[in-house]
């Protein structure tokens, strides 16, 4: 029988990343809907690299991944909502020393 990973947040930023599903989270006293596009170690804490759609922006503005720390991010959850991949959007991890973990 296959190891299976127990219900985290951890899982929940994998399973979302790899089926292109939106996920949504209480962040900072606001509830988001963000589309995870990577998820990466910074010394020993993960971060997950995603684009939110409800994000205001100038209108000359290209859209960008925010980065959020996954112990900021409460009440997450996979939605049903399916994400296209940003075009264009660098996929490397923020710094030298961060350690990509999965990515679309």
């Amino acid at each position: 029988m296959p190891a299976t990973l127990p219900d985290s947040p951890e899982r929940t930023c994998l399973e979302a990343i790899a089926t292109r599903k939106l996920i949504r989270a209480d962040y900072n006293g606001a509830e988001l809907k963000l589309a995870p596009h990577l998820l990466f170690d910074r010394h020993g804490d993960l971060y997950l690299g995603a684009f939110n759609p409800a994000k205001a922006r100038r209108s000359d503005a290209e859209p960008a991944l925010g980065y959020f720390k996954l112990a900021g991010l409460h009440n997450l959850a996979l939605t049903d909502d399916a994400f296209e991949p940003l075009e264009g959007v660098d996929l490397t991890v923020p710094r030298e020393s961060d350690t990509l973990v999965f990515a679309v």
